[in-house]
């Protein structure tokens, strides 16, 4: 605006100089009408830059009156657990609404998301007992229970997992938002059942010193090697193993069904194994 006034000034000027020589026959009639269309031109500019500034305050009292009427509220009454925008930044929202807090509504319930693999999930449902552990607490063992579990799967490093929610009571506000847990679900709760270390299930006794004798060749070659262990399986699928145990002082075998195991202890569902029974797991050589 002062800037197309003062060009206005400094043509009207010119102007007022050109008709003075005019009229003294100094300049010619062309340069008088060139001055005089400068200045034209100078105030249709003055008269422009004020429309501008009359429109630029029009817009300003319209946001003044929009800034009175808005309010920027929280959905909610809870923690604020990150501030995306500082103040006095500039917020646009288009097509999507812009992030500038997140809040969580009730810390005291919280949800843990764990990935199930896919060999265990079909025996994952909902409602199930569930306790994990965090490393902020090392040896405290938290309750949860299984509130979801959703059948999109991922693969990470060729591993196919499926996501699991739990539901975490979090009254003493011990846990926090972003904590990495490792959960155990409960599928399976058997009660006075009669277990066995699954090492008792792979023992194989030694052969005997006796046997193990022969002629100086065969004590220098290895001998056969023994039989694989056969493996456990788990769940309800039964199957027949076998034990140890000592009998006048030499291992006895004893023949077992086994039933549901956790990856530590079998269940011991058929044979003639008591509690207190003592179980073979390993054996050491006496030196003499």
């Amino acid at each position: 605006m002062l800037e197309a006034e003062s060009n206005e000034d400094e043509t009207r000027r010119k102007l007022k100089r050109a008709q003075e020589l005019f009229a003294q026959k100094f300049v010619s009639e062309e340069a008088l009408v060139t001055a005089d269309a400068a200045h034209q031109r100078a105030l249709a500019a003055v008269e422009s830059a004020r429309s501008q500034v009359d429109q630029t305050k029009a817009t300003l009292d319209v946001d003044r009156t929009n800034l009175s009427k808005a309010a920027i509220r929280s959905p909610i009454n809870g923690t604020v657990l990150a501030r995306k925008v500082e103040p006095g930044q500039t917020v646009a929202a288009s097509f999507q609404a812009p992030v500038l807090f997140t809040l969580a509504e009730d810390l005291t319930k919280m949800e843990l998301h764990v990935d199930v693999d896919e060999a265990d999930v079909g025996q994952v449902n909902a409602g199930q007992r569930v306790t994990f552990t965090v490393d902020a607490y090392p040896g405290q063992e938290f309750p949860s229970k299984v509130s979801e579990v959703r059948n999109a799967a991922k693969t990470v490093s060729g591993v196919v997992t499926y996501e699991t929610v739990l539901s975490v009571d979090n009254a003493k506000l011990l846990l926090r938002p972003g904590m990495t847990g490792t959960a155990s679900v409960t599928v399976n709760q058997l009660a006075d059942a009669v277990l066995v270390p699954n090492a008792a299930l792979r023992f194989t006794p030694p052969a005997s010193e006796s046997n193990s004798k022969g002629t100086f060749v065969s004590r220098l070659l290895p001998g056969p090697p023994r039989p694989p262990a056969k493996p456990i399986q788990k769940g309800g699928d039964r199957r027949h193993q076998q034990v140890w145990t000592l009998r006048d002082g030499k291992p006895a075998a004893i023949l077992v069904t086994i039933g549901a195991t956790d990856g530590r202890m079998t269940q011991v569902v058929g044979g003639e194994v008591q509690p207190g029974l003592e179980i073979l797991i390993d054996t050491l050589r006496a030196e003499k």
